[in-house]
């Protein structure tokens, strides 16, 4: 089966749908609630999947909105759609798995089943072991300044779909609106959107 086709599959549908029923985020800029999409996956489930095969499916611009960091500066997100979040999700679920085989084992950032209490433990352990240093470095803005581009390109190495590649790019490129204004998002990523939950999916046959 082909990338895209496990990407749309009912049984991986269903659970980004459950993920992100359960999240409860706010709506995008379309205004359709978690709680309203049930009932809108049902009626246009089979035109979202036929546009994405087709290539003519197009993501929202995400809303731009930003949150107070602890240092004072504001920290920026970009609240996708409803839908956009259950096909991102959908996306994410199968290429996720992919990914992790490649990563460092000392990696712990974002990914499933880690977290920061585990680095700080692996630290300690280093501690313990004699190391004398500890660094602490931090890519300010590293999201915002994420070249499309290479991006694309490091994604293409592991990744042969030529259909799902095309979706990913369609959402780096949807652009945000701000303050109600469009703008273009020709560098970067937007932060904010995919989830975890489960509630009844409208995917089953």
């Amino acid at each position: 089966m082909e990338l895209l086709e496990e990407v749309l599959s009912n049984l991986n549908m269903n659970e980004a749908y459950k993920r992100v029923y359960r999240n409860k985020g706010a709506s995008g800029v379309d205004g359709v609630t978690v709680q309203e999409l049930k009932s809108y996956l049902k009626e246009n489930k089979d035109e979202l999947r036929a546009g994405i095969r087709k290539r003519k499916y197009q993501p929202a611009p995400a809303l731009r909105v930003e949150i107070p960091k602890e240092n004072g500066k504001m920290h920026k997100l970009g609240i996708s759609t409803v839908v956009d979040r259950v096909v991102q999700q959908a996306i994410n679920q199968k290429l996720s798995p992919i990914f992790e085989q490649q990563f460092s084992e000392y990696s712990y950032g974002f990914r499933p089943n880690r977290s920061c209490e585990m680095a700080v433990i692996q630290a300690l352990e280093y501690i313990n072991g004699g190391y004398g240093w500890l660094v602490d470095i931090d890519l300010e803005r590293f999201f915002d300044t994420v070249h499309h581009d290479k991006l694309m390109r490091i994604i293409s190495h592991t990744i042969k779909d030529g259909d799902v590649i095309s979706l990913i790019r369609k959402y780096l490129v949807s652009g945000v609106m701000v303050s109600g204004k469009y703008e273009d998002t020709p560098v970067g990523t937007a932060q904010g959107g995919l989830c975890e939950a489960l509630h009844k999916p409208p995917y089953a046959e």
